[in-house]
């Protein structure tokens, strides 16, 4: 019964997500063109320092990478998503993700669609498309599919990423160096800003989430209690150390970053949920896991909501596609930093509050360029907290820039040691693991490093958010439930009845 499910998910798994490629280039090449170029006199950026912890991430990132070409290999398409100006909806293939072609939200798809492959130009020629947005998209796909295989369509939010991408996109080459400082690849960790605040800093989700990687306040209100330096939240290059420290974590816990960035957005009980269940479904490793269990999560919400909430929980759809849409967004980190050019990015640790005022007297720069450097900047920048400029400005405190020399060996050799970690998912959910992670948060601090502070005051949150609260207990009762496992049983049962599509 185990293999017939997995052929059904591993065909459900590629079908799960619901302009033209020349118009995505002419949208960056208008970016490239309205951003700033680098004032005259500063000097480049500086270069990249690898490291053994970067180089262990990096392959853990091709393994995941080929994972996810195996289970979704409709992942380009988001890039799409996210570069064509709100107001489209784009059509993709599900089997490689490639553009098939975009339409305007209110038009007339027959005559204003623009078509990647001309051949399909008179696909709609004739057909009486229906008023209701959701039923014109499904006969789209309906029309497409015998031509192309299986598609994918989503409407498109380029509005969240071009505007910021014109102020902030000049700043990537400084805050991939922050990411590549803690192991965690620049481009897996930009997507992920992208898809949560478009590099905008100061974006607030519904949900009151904060900045660059979307942490409600209450998780920055812990992690500032931790910190030895104020966190002001609403600067990306404040952020960004965090972010990066907080995901090689979660890759560390799961040996991959594609359930840790599901984690990021679902939460650790349904992710945990979701790679126990992949595991039952016969998952070899974790990556097979967690994406049999996403799919398997999707298609039990189609049968019953309510029969198998408790299988799911609030694991859904988006939850599912959340990891394949960073690895989309992948390419359009790559490109901004290929089309914008890049600027260096100075940090200073004042002594003292410092005005807005102070700051362009001395430095010449127009408040608006400082903002840009320092979104959260309104009037002074706070005692012990960070300010952001081009160039660095001795009269303004300490050089804290970490990122432009050379790691210590010293926090090198302890952030080797944590990534890699080898431990199950049951040790970190133990409470007897916190002593492991305390040892390592005790060793990072003692690196006396700007980098070695930052990992210390994350795991330090990372040990309230996991040991403090019921994470252990719900995963170990999900784990040993007689009723949840008949409960998961009798899904795979029903699923065995859902017909498969097939995947040309």
């Amino acid at each position: 019964m185990k293999q017939s499910i997995i052929l059904v998910l591993a065909t459900l798994v590629i079908l799960t997500a619901s302009d033209h490629i020349g118009h995505r280039d002419v949208v960056l090449m208008e970016v490239a063109a309205e951003t700033s170029a680098p004032a005259v006199g500063l000097e480049p950026a500086p270069p990249r320092f690898d490291h053994p912890a970067y180089e262990y991430s990096r392959a853990r990132l091709e393994s995941d990478l080929t994972a996810i070409e195996a289970f979704r290999p409709s992942y380009p398409f988001w890039q799409h998503v996210f570069t064509i100006p709100d107001g489209h909806v784009a059509f993709g293939s599900a089997v490689d993700g490639r553009l098939l072609v975009s339409f305007p939200t209110r038009g007339n798809w027959a005559r204003e669609g623009l078509w990647k492959d001309p051949a399909f130009e008179s696909l709609l020629e004739g057909e009486s498309l229906p008023s209701r947005q959701n039923r014109r998209r499904d006969l789209v796909a309906s029309l497409l599919e015998p031509r192309v295989g299986p598609v994918v369509h989503n409407s498109t939010r380029g509005n969240f990423l071009l505007p910021n991408a014109r102020r902030y996109g000049a700043f990537l080459d400084e805050w991939s160096a922050i990411y590549e400082r803690f192991a965690v690849p620049a481009e897996i960790g930009l997507a992920q800003a992208v898809l949560e605040s478009g590099l905008n800093g100061k974006v607030r989700s519904e949900a009151r989430a904060l900045g660059f990687c979307q942490w409600l306040d209450r998780n920055w209100n812990r992690l500032k209690r931790h910190a030895s330096h104020v966190i002001e939240g609403y600067n990306q290059t404040t952020q960004a150390p965090y972010c990066a420290a907080y995901l090689v974590t979660l890759a560390t816990k799961y040996g991959s970053f594609i359930p840790a960035l599901s984690e990021h957005h679902a939460g650790a009980a349904n992710v945990g949920r979701t790679v126990i269940n992949g595991s039952r479904l016969g998952g070899r490793d974790v990556r097979e896991q967690y994406f049999l269990g996403a799919a398997f999560a999707v298609e039990l919400r189609r049968v019953s909501l309510r029969r198998y909430r408790e299988i799911f929980r609030t694991y859904g759809p988006r939850s599912s596609l959340y990891a394949e849409m960073v690895f989309g967004n992948t390419f359009n980190v790559e490109n901004l930093k290929t089309e914008i050019a890049q600027v260096p990015v100075y940090a200073m640790r004042v002594p003292r509050a410092i005005s807005l005022e102070e700051v362009t007297r001395e430095t010449g720069l127009s408040v608006d360029e400082v903002r840009r450097y320092n979104p959260a900047l309104i009037r002074r920048v706070p005692a012990n907290a960070n300010l952001y400029l081009p160039f660095y400005v001795e009269e303004f405190g300490p050089d804290v820039s970490f990122w432009h020399h050379p790691p210590s060996l010293r926090y090198v050799g302890v952030l080797e040691e944590f990534v890699r970690i080898d431990a199950t998912l049951e040790q970190w959910e133990d409470s007897e693991f916190e002593g492991v992670l305390r040892g390592f948060a005790r060793r990072f601090d003692a690196t006396d490093t700007e980098e070695g502070a930052v990992m210390a005051t994350v795991l330090a949150y990372v040990i309230d958010e996991t040991y403090r609260g019921r994470q252990g207990a719900i995963l170990r009762e999900f784990r040993s439930s007689s009723r949840i496992r008949n409960l998961f049983d009798r899904g795979v049962s029903e699923l065995q009845n859902v017909p498969a599509r097939p995947v040309n």
